[in-house]
């Protein structure tokens, strides 16, 4: 048992690396534009605010040299993150499905495959997602980074546990409702603790630095810098870019998850099934 789940590791590392540079070659063509234009953003609000300050007689901090060209981050940087994310995913999503194997009802290789990378996709980032999404340059202050990522990373967990849980509540149930009732059981289940878990957890704009600063808000989106009259001098950053640029991170953790599911899947088939591997080559020949 051990030489099999080595086996899926490498072939879920393999699946997980070819997933990342799929997801990374979107994200180039999609996303990287929406993250220039936030940067783009940043830079002349950075120039409004720095205006305003002069006119209150307030200094303003020297701007520190930038280490990274957006070149080297748009491409080398992004493209070597999310390669090594994918292959970090694929050898967790192996371990999940070697755990799966036998214990999630008769399911054959290859649909299995499909299920842990859609659990993955929904566990790992969607539910944590809806509540925390997504955000370009430009949004986010750097004095609430440890509270963002300690209150992501909760959400990370208990979406996880809570989908384990729920396919183990479906397994208990399904002997007494069936299989169907039984599945819409675990998911109401999983629903309903962790829309719990969403309700309880603050909003990014609700956390004490930013209630200081800017007023309680729902989101760290920057509005609109105004002057000490009131006027409006930089509007707030763009709808349309955050839309676009949560919607292409979102495809592009489909298909980091899909291309998992999708390649593993006949991989796995031959190392646990080569039976039926070799029936369906001789049924094409």
């Amino acid at each position: 048992m051990d030489n099999v789940a080595g086996k899926l590791i490498k072939r879920g590392v393999l699946a997980g690396g070819i997933g990342g540079l799929l997801s990374f070659g979107f994200a180039r063509a999609f996303a990287e534009p929406q993250i220039q234009a936030a940067v783009d953003y940043e830079s002349k609000r950075d120039t409004a605010q720095q205006a305003l300050n002069a006119a209150a007689g307030i200094p303003n901090d020297p701007a520190g040299p930038e280490m990274f060209s957006r070149t080297v981050q748009g491409v080398v940087g992004i493209g070597i993150g999310m390669v090594l994310f994918g292959l970090a995913m694929g050898a967790l999503f192996a371990v999940a499905y070697s755990v799966s194997v036998g214990r999630v009802g008769n399911v054959r290789p290859r649909p299995l495959a499909l299920l842990v990378a859609g659990g993955g996709f929904l566990g790992l980032y969607l539910m944590p997602f809806l509540k925390y999404p997504a955000n370009p340059p430009a949004i986010g202050h750097e004095d609430t980074i440890g509270d963002r990522s300690g209150l992501y990373l909760v959400m990370v967990v208990c979406s996880t546990l809570f989908l384990i849980a729920a396919v183990w509540l479906g397994q208990r149930l399904r002997d007494r409702f069936g299989t169907w009732n039984a599945s819409l059981l675990a998911a109401g289940a999983f629903v309903v603790a962790i829309g719990v878990v969403m309700a309880l957890l603050p909003p990014l704009g609700h956390l004490a630095v930013n209630v200081a600063q800017y007023g309680d808000q729902m989101t760290e989106t920057p509005q609109p810098l105004r002057d000490p009259a009131g006027t409006i001098v930089f509007p707030g950053f763009p709808a349309d870019v955050l839309a676009s640029f949560r919607m292409y991170s979102v495809l592009a953790q489909a298909i980091l998850w899909a291309t998992i599911g999708v390649v593993f899947a006949p991989l796995a088939e031959r190392v646990l099934d080569p039976g039926a591997v070799r029936a369906d080559r001789q049924r094409v020949g």
